[in-house]
């Protein structure tokens, strides 16, 4: 299907996302006939499989959750760079390690306090890429297709921001991305790219996954998606 005739994408807002998954556990006495209705609303591709870990609700897009093999796993650096990089998880591990404690908040509401996650900066990544004066933005493949967001490249060098590949003392756990995912505590979790396989220097952010059906692209925690306001 070519970019002309592709249908428009459907726009669902964060009544819905709140109708589908805020219920955590719970959705899943729904019974058939209510999720059948959400299923359909939502497409094939866009089912959840909401769990109850220790106070996180995880999502998927896909209906399953990827696989990681450590010795074929490979991060992508690319697009607007000098040096474009392959990284095996050995390789990732060896560079810089940086921890933080930082709370997570889910655009849904609820929220997971003091989460321990160690992982590499962005800038470290950077600079053994070298970026190209055009790039000014970030993108974010996940593993789960068709699973992409993007951030500015402003957004991608605050401070806390980082690729994580631990989690409270732990390589970091299937549900919640292994190998790695994105962090950024000052925005909501659907900007926080699980099962990270490709980061792409570009030259603007564009619109994400959950953009493209209505979401804010700045998911900034508290002002963002109809809070605040």
């Amino acid at each position: 299907m070519t970019d002309v005739d592709a249908p428009a994408p459907k726009r669902y807002g964060r009544g819905l996302f709140l109708a589908t998954v805020a219920g955590g556990l719970t959705s899943l006495a729904w019974g058939k006939p209510v999720w059948t209705k959400v299923s359909a609303a939502l497409g094939p591709a866009e089912s959840f499989v909401p769990l109850v870990p220790q106070g996180w609700r995880i999502y998927t897009v896909s209906g399953s959750m990827p696989t990681f093999d450590p010795a074929t796993w490979r991060l992508e650096v690319g697009g607007l760079v000098d040096r474009k990089l392959s990284l095996s998880y050995d390789e990732l591990r060896a560079l810089p390690r940086a921890s933080q404690v930082s709370d997570f908040h889910c655009v849904t509401g609820w929220s997971v306090k003091n989460v321990k996650w160690t992982g590499v900066r962005l800038a470290d990544i950077f600079g053994e890429a070298k970026l190209q004066s055009g790039a000014h933005g970030l993108q974010f493949v996940s593993a789960e297709v068709p699973y992409v967001d993007y951030l500015t490249l402003e957004q991608g060098r605050i401070p806390d921001v980082m690729l994580a590949y631990e989690m409270d003392g732990k390589p970091l756990p299937r549900e919640h991305g292994a190998p790695l995912r994105l962090v950024i505590p000052e925005m909501y979790g659907y900007k926080n790219v699980k099962w990270l396989r490709e980061v792409n220097l570009v030259p603007q952010a564009e619109p994400g996954y959950w953009e493209e059906l209505g979401y804010d692209r700045d998911a900034w925690v508290g002002r963002s998606n109809g809070y605040g306001s």
